[in-house]
């Protein structure tokens, strides 16, 4: 069995590998050649963090299953840590013998940035030249990353609740700091949301015709990035549905309030990419990108790194 840490995945997953992996998951998807349940959030009265439990199957020649235990803590980022934590056990199909260990955090950070740059590609516009990156924690790192891999010639600005927060990130990053998160999506042609807002950040009136949204921040029923009035005013693409009903505040909150039509629906990225479905209606339209993150994904990204590790021998083999 091979164990891999976060240092192992970093240094055999790139962005850029993992954006390739993320569009032909979402396409299995879509094609019925991976499978999932909804996650399934465990939340104990007065415990500060969640856990969360992803199951995924990948039928074929050379069956997989995958499981990923998370654990939310948001108050990891005071102490220096990422919020996610947890490992994805990858087990033989046929046999059932477990694999692989893998680190979570890492495969949760660079997979979830890599499927905003999927969604970004199939969704924005082709001449984005601003992005806004809302946030300055780790998924805001990787979302840098991602999105020059594939708008290279973009500017990056970014906006967050606190500016010194703002300012200190993009100097480490090299981009461009706004005083205020209306000033950072004023000219962007993509924005990512990467909050743990609990109440919607990001307003339609702020935002120009043409843009593109990927809200990632929040995976809670009662919490929101996005308000109604901006949701009803966009395509909405989503990575799951069945997930989407259960757990996307963004969605349940503005059909609760009546902001969003009952019998409007959510399209899967999944389809637009394998062309059953359209992706922009047209040029001036808003797009939102709603991720909440799949367990097919951390299947994907996990086996991809076992198996560059095991070509370049990185990681710790162990007797099971």
């Amino acid at each position: 069995m091979l164990i891999l840490n976060g240092n192992d995945v970093r240094a055999v997953l790139t962005m850029a590998d993992c954006i390739c992996v993320m569009d032909d998951v979402l396409r299995g998807l879509a094609d019925g050649t991976y499978w999932q349940p909804p996650r399934a959030q465990i939340q104990f009265d007065g415990a500060s963090s969640l856990m969360g439990l992803m199951p995924a199957f990948r039928s074929g020649p050379d069956p997989l299953w995958g499981f990923k235990h998370i654990i939310v803590a948001p108050g990891n980022r005071a102490r220096g840590l990422d919020s996610h934590q947890g490992a994805v056990l990858l087990n033989d199909g046929e046999t059932g013998q477990l694999m692989a260990v893998v680190d979570a955090t890492a495969i949760t950070s660079i997979r979830t940035a890599a499927v905003s740059a999927v969604a970004t590609r199939a969704l924005a516009r082709p001449d984005a030249a601003q992005i806004a990156i809302i946030g300055t924690g780790h998924q805001a790192s990787a979302h840098v990353e991602a999105m020059r891999h594939i708008l290279p010639n973009a500017g990056i600005v970014i906006g967050a609740r606190s500016p010194e927060s703002a300012r200190a990130f993009a100097d480490a990053t090299g981009t461009v700091a706004a005083h205020s998160i209306e000033d950072a999506v004023a000219e962007a042609d993509v924005i990512c949301t990467l909050t743990t807002a609990k109440t919607p950040i990001l307003k339609c009136s702020w935002i120009k015709p043409g843009c593109h949204v990927n809200a990632v921040g929040t995976s809670q029923p009662s919490a929101r990035e996005i308000d109604g009035e901006l949701l009803s005013a966009a395509a909405v693409f989503v990575d799951s549905r069945a997930q989407a009903d259960i757990e996307c505040g963004e969605y349940l909150l503005a059909l609760n309030e009546g902001s969003y039509p009952a019998d409007r629906g959510l399209t899967e990225l999944g389809d637009v990419l394998t062309g059953r479905q359209p992706g922009r209606p047209h040029d001036e339209s808003i797009t939102l990108f709603k991720s909440l993150g799949l367990a097919v994904e951390d299947l994907a990204a996990a086996e991809f790194a076992v198996r560059r590790a095991t070509e370049r021998q990185i990681g710790s083999v162990v007797a099971w």
